[in-house]
């Protein structure tokens, strides 16, 4: 079972009736079917404050900012604030092969597609826009800052496969796991052993927030990166420029 710091150290912006945690990566914002021993963080949010109510929510292998209500009130006027799209969020994903956007704006329509996954349908999805820049460049990979103007299921993953993308460990949407072997010159490794991948998830994270709190009061919070995707990034600056 995998372990995780306290609830506290994910907070990175409370006050009285609202705050924003930094999400770890492998949790699942709500419960999972079928895992009784799996915690979530909906779950650790209420042992926090009983009240806690998920404004929206992120994919259990997404790390970064997720915003809660602590009163019903607040998370009426969150939502508010999503549905209308006024609540800034910007991504941060490192996807495969060199890809210079320059705030590429994508608006294809999202529905369900097979065995999990989501994909572009003109005929029943739901509208759906995204804008990518690219921010920094390797040889095999490039980082994204990824801001989803609407908020449809998997739609960064699904937007970027229409640009003939994919993020670093998206297997689901036919990525493949990022090898040191495939970036390092010389290196060697044992052939007794499986070689593991830089990271053991999709790399995609939730960066920053930008959305109005109260009728007056403007707030910018911003995730650090998890451990894992930190490491991941030192590897490629370090071996793949």
């Amino acid at each position: 079972m995998l372990k995780f710091s306290p609830f506290k150290d994910w907070i990175l912006y409370e006050d009285d009736h609202f705050m924003v945690v930094n999400k770890p990566p492998m949790m699942s914002s709500l419960d999972e079917r079928g895992d009784m021993q799996a915690t979530n963080v909906l779950a650790e949010a209420r042992k926090y404050c009983p009240q806690a109510m998920l404004c929206h929510r992120l994919d259990k292998e997404t790390s970064g900012a997720l915003m809660i209500a602590k009163d019903e009130a607040t998370y009426r006027y969150v939502s508010m604030q999503l549905e209308h799209r006024r609540v800034i969020k910007t991504y941060h994903a490192v996807i495969e092969g060199a890809h210079r956007f320059d705030n590429l704006e994508v608006d294809l329509p999202i529905g369900k597609g097979r065995g999990g996954a989501m994909r572009v349908d003109f005929r029943e999805g739901k509208d759906a826009l995204t804008f990518f820049t690219s921010i920094d460049y390797f040889r095999h990979y490039t980082l994204v800052a990824c801001v989803p103007i609407t908020g449809r299921t998997h739609q960064i993953r699904v937007h970027l496969a229409s640009q003939q993308a994919v993020i670093a460990g998206d297997t689901l949407y036919q990525g493949h796991q990022p090898l040191l072997s495939r970036i390092k010159r010389h290196y060697h490794f044992s052939k007794f052993e499986e070689e593991k991948p830089m990271i053991n998830r999709f790399a995609l994270h939730a960066k920053k927030l930008k959305l109005m709190i109260a009728d007056d009061k403007m707030v910018e919070i911003e995730a650090p990166y998890p451990k894992d995707l930190e490491v991941f990034v030192k590897q490629l600056d370090k071996y793949d420029r």
